[in-house]
Formats: structure tokens, C-alpha cells, sequence
């Protein structure tokens, strides 16, 4: 088992053949738990080919010494990429919004704190 992030590959043989080839790899959170993203490709047995690359956000915890996957999610097509993206960027303003709503809440019971003393 990898003891180490710079260990974590999302390479996959079966009898002998690499049925998965990781292509790229970022982390993007270390740690006990740690969140990489892998773009990947699958073996076509039938054909003998790679097929067209793939990513996965996988979950690895760190237990005893090792990292052991926790969960995944792999993002199979370029349409559904594109549809995270969008939801993404479509809620991070929504964040701030609400964020900063929070912040002047925040103040305004901070005044009548202020008031009441």
C-alpha cells in the first residue's frame, strides 16, 4: 500500500496487462485525507486500444501507515465535465452573495451586542 501521496498512482494491471494508464495527476488536498484528481485511460480488450481519456476524483484516508481509496467519482464524457464546470462557477457567486450577507449579519449583531451593554 502507498505510504506516501508521491506512491498514489491510478494504474490498474489485470493478469499481467494494464487495463487502466493514469496519464496526469493532481492533489488537491493532503493530508490524512487527501482528494486526488486523475485523467486516465481504460484498455479496450476487445480492440487492443486505450479509449479516450477519463478523470476521477478519488478520496484516499491515511490509516497505519498507508493510503487506502475511500470513495470516487470518475467524470466519464467532456459534456459532463462542462456541466460541473458550469454549476461550479454558477454557485461560487451565489457563496459570495451569501457569505457576505453572513459578514453583515454578523455586524449587525455585533452593534446590538453594543446596544444592549
Amino acid at each position: 500500500m502507498p505510504e506516501s501521496l508521491d506512491e498514489l498512482t491510478y494504474d490498474y494491471e489485470d493478469e499481467g496487462v494494464l487495463v487502466r494508464k493514469q496519464i496526469d495527476r493532481v492533489v488537491l488536498t493532503k493530508g490524512s485525507w487527501a482528494t486526488v484528481m486523475f485523467l486516465f485511460q481504460e484498455l479496450d480488450r476487445a480492440k487492443n486500444k486505450f479509449r479516450p481519456p477519463k478523470m476521477a476524483i478519488v478520496r484516499f484516508k491515511k490509516s497505519k501507515g498507508s493510503y487506502r481509496k475511500q470513495s470516487s467519482f470518475n467524470i466519464s464524457n467532456e459534456k459532463q465535465a462542462r456541466q460541473i464546470t458550469e454549476v461550479l462557477e454558477g454557485w461560487y457567486p451565489k457563496i459570495a452573495e451569501m457569505t457576505a450577507a453572513g459578514a453583515e449579519g454578523d455586524e449587525a449583531d455585533d452593534e446590538d451586542a453594543d446596544a444592549d451593554e
